[in-house]
């Protein structure tokens, strides 16, 4: 995908976006709602077509040579349509036959033993909990062994343990050679990934692996352990600025730059009130990444306009 570009009337999707996937590896697509991601997916599946730039899939153009694109591609959507009156057995088949696949059985009983549906075959789709229909769309969408599987935010509304099992499933299949291409909206998911896209606008603010973006982070980030997290951000916003306090659960995030600048942290709450206080120089997450491009961004765009 090379500067493509996308509008739905006066909003710009992709703007000038481009991207690259190398086969046998996974790769995140991370941005906030609205960024982009989803059109980004259909571009690559063959269901838009770009205004502009070029997409290649496999070397070839889905729009162009559709029926080479599905036989290439597996595509699990946001609302991936099941038929709750069909079993999980009867909506593999429909799948495997909708794709004219044939001699299925063999395929549909493997994915189920991978997916751990198999002893659950015969119950009908509407039966299922959220996790167990992610894992038969999955299978669906698997059966007629595609090399590149592209899932928009699969687990989105899935209970913790289900998007675990989910995510072991992912890297099974990746380990037997499959190209995976995911949207999340889940940072610990992205940083299981090869290389991860941070898009917003229709622009990529950076694309590299989990751990190269975390380290080309400018500053050095703390977290910081106080009783009342939320009433202790005003405190460090003070000094270290909006962008640079970032709460995580029960705990903050704070960017500074230098390491002796814990003790200036410490000092900042201890004279707001807080004293039971633990400052510990940590690894940024992505959220941390993500969230400086995005401010940097802004920034940039606010100066354009000004």
């Amino acid at each position: 995908m090379t500067d493509v570009r996308k509008r739905f009337g006066a909003t710009v999707a992709l703007d000038g976006l481009s991207f690259d996937v190398a086969a046998g590896q996974m790769y995140g697509v991370i941005g906030p709602d609205g960024a982009g991601k989803t059109t980004l997916l259909r571009l690559m599946c063959g269901l838009l077509t770009p205004d502009a730039g070029s997409v290649r899939v496999f070397g070839t153009d889905p729009v162009r040579m559709r029926a080479a694109a599905t036989h290439a591609i597996g595509y699990l959507s946001q609302r991936f349509s099941l038929y709750g009156d069909l079993s999980i057995d009867e909506n593999i088949e429909f799948f495997a036959r909708l794709h004219g696949v044939r001699d299925f059985d063999a395929k549909r009983t493997r994915l189920l033993e991978l997916t751990g549906l198999v002893r659950f075959r015969d119950r009908l789709a509407d039966r299922l909990s959220g996790g167990m229909k992610q894992k038969l769309a999955l299978a669906c969408t698997l059966i007629h062994e595609p090399p590149l599987l592209i899932l928009d935010e699969p687990t989105t509304g899935v209970d913790p343990v289900s998007r675990r099992e989910f995510w072991k499933l992912l890297a099974e299949f990746l380990s037997q050679g499959l190209t995976i291409v995911v949207a999340t909206p889940y940072l610990d998911e992205a940083e299981r990934c090869s290389r991860v896209a941070l898009i917003s606008e229709g622009r990529v603010l950076a694309f590299d692996t989990p751990m190269a973006l975390q380290a080309a982070l400018p500053g050095v980030t703390f977290e910081v352990v106080t009783p009342f997290p939320r009433q202790a951000i005003d405190a460090l916003v003070a000094r270290s600025g909006a962008e640079r306090v970032q709460l995580f659960g029960d705990r903050l995030h704070v960017r500074a730059d230098a390491e002796g600048d814990a003790d200036l942290i410490r000092s900042d709450l201890t004279a707001a009130g807080y004293e039971a206080v633990t400052v510990r120089r940590v690894m940024p997450g992505l959220e941390d990444v993500f969230i400086d491009l995005l401010a940097a961004d802004r920034r940039r765009a606010a100066e354009r306009t000004s």
